[in-house]
């Protein structure tokens, strides 16, 4: 994808020790699913990485007893210093084995191993140390110290760990026990996180791991033994979620899909923004609900932005997710690759002029090259839909109350980004677009300290800082 030739430089498989077969974590143990057992793959070589148990209904209700054993008996009862013991023990072991679990979750991902060691597994780390800060000091977050009890988490394939992280952190912290279901296509990680638990001598019981497909999610969910439920992923399951829970007195947070407007204007640092626009769309593959995956760029620059936007484009590597020099990985799955397929071909069929740099895509594996979409009207499906891939749809506009009204016009508010150089615009911005996060001159950036979450149909509730600790007490309610 470049004129440069860049030797290999690949991260060693060797540092992770994969099982031929993985079982469910439950009371501080892996057991046996009755279920039917499922294969994980790597998506950038399709070869099988390992033999995942599945849990069925019984399953599930096993593992919300232990948590609610544990939740009863050991860790509802222990006062906040002690459980903050075990979340920074965890914290540190998480940075003692950062290479195995960056170069597993690459493997199990597909993702570029320099994003998982960069910023996946430090920030995996970096939530364990902040709430675990919290642990003992939670009379003074604004929400009371009383625990809800057993959390039901679900999580997402495009940040496994960091998905999990973001849930259980907080959870412990707060008291709670928890049950995580992570997606069916990434589960290594968060399995190699119960060995991490056992590593840390967490009690039996506080984190159980069970995995699966839909039926898993749909019975934890739906599960009358718990208390809070946590989901991150597409909105549709999230709506479905909602239905579920309604009438109960579950505690609910959903974080869910995004179409993030990306708001270039003619006084913007130009070549800073067109590094902000490749890493809100094409980190991570552009699977990212809050990609920047619409781009809109005002009038009097939008040429000169496209010219140096498919020279920047030109120079990204896309190849072997454990090579140090690659860019973008591979696409998580088949079903992923062929969305992003269909949303891409109805862009051209509905009049979209279509772009992507020379790339050669790897002959296995599944694959898509970055993407840019001009002639894009708000009326397109690929201005509106989520594609969750390396798409960039881009709009133009000529004043800042027209950039507004397109950046909202859309089912979503997860996240915008505004690139320009005057500090009053970005605070009329930052007030007038309708989204969880704005970011000014930046794109991406995530802290633990930082609330994270969406309105309208990118959900409700928040995750990160002192505003996620309130999904897991009782004085939030």
């Amino acid at each position: 994808m470049t004129a440069f030739e860049y030797a290999p430089a690949p991260e060693s498989r060797g540092i992770v020790d994969l099982r031929p077969s993985y079982g469910l974590f439950i009371g501080g143990e892996f057991v046996e699913g009755h279920g039917t057992p499922f294969k994980s793959i790597s998506p950038a070589t399709e070869e099988v990485l390992a033999e995942v148990a599945e849990a069925d209904e019984a399953d599930v209700d096993k593992a919300v007893a232990a948590a609610r054993r544990a939740y009863d008996k050991v860790w509802g009862r222990m006062p906040g210093r002690e459980r903050a013991k075990y979340l920074y023990r965890i914290a540190r072991i998480i940075q003692e084995r950062g290479r195995e679990l960056a170069v597993l979750e690459s493997l199990d991902n597909g993702k570029p191993i320099k994003e998982t060691r960069d910023v996946d597994i430090p920030t995996v780390a970096a939530h364990f140390f902040y709430y675990a800060g919290w642990a003992d000091k939670l009379e003074y977050a604004g929400y009371g110290s009383t625990p809800l009890g057993v959390a039901g988490q679900v999580i997402p394939w495009n940040f496994p760990l960091l998905m999990l992280a973001w849930k259980i952190a907080p959870a412990l912290a707060c008291g709670n026990t928890v049950v995580l279901k992570p997606a069916e296509t990434t589960p290594l990680t968060a399995l190699l996180f119960a060995e991490i638990c056992q590593q840390a001598d967490l009690p039996a019981g506080v984190v159980n791991i069970v995995t699966g497909a839909g039926d898993t999610g749909r019975a934890l969910v739906a599960h009358p033994g718990v208390d809070k439920v946590a989901f991150t992923g597409s909105t549709e399951v999230g709506k479905a979620i909602a239905r579920t829970v309604a009438g109960t007195d579950k505690k609910v947070t959903l974080e869910l899909g995004g179409k993030a407007a990306n708001i270039v204007f003619d006084d913007a640092p130009l070549d800073q923004a067109i590094e902000g626009i490749v890493n809100g769309i094409f980190f991570n593959q552009g699977h990212v609900c809050c990609a920047g995956s619409r781009l809109l760029v005002q009038e009097s620059v939008a040429e000169e932005v496209l010219t140096r936007l498919k020279r920047r484009m030109s120079t990204l590597r896309l190849g072997d997710p454990l090579d140090k020099n690659t860019d973008i990985g591979a696409i998580n799955s088949a079903e992923q690759l062929a969305k992003i397929k269909e949303l891409s071909q109805i862009g051209e069929d509905e009049g979209a002029e279509r772009w992507s740099p020379a790339c050669e895509l790897p002959s296995t594996g599944f694959w898509f090259p970055p993407t840019l979409f001009t002639g894009v009207s708000q009326a397109h499906r690929i201005a509106r839909e989520e594609i969750f891939g390396p798409v960039l749809s881009v709009l133009t506009f000529r004043t800042p109350s027209e950039a507004v009204e397109k950046a909202n016009n859309t089912p979503f508010g997860l996240s915008a980004g505004v690139w320009t150089d005057k500090g009053s615009r970005i605070l009329h911005m930052a007030n007038a677009l309708r989204a969880g996060v704005v970011w000014a001159n930046t794109f991406n950036k995530f802290d633990p300290t930082s609330p994270f979450g969406g309105y309208k149909e990118s959900g409700y509730g928040r995750e990160g800082g002192r505003h996620g600790l309130g999904a897991y007490l009782k004085g939030a309610e």
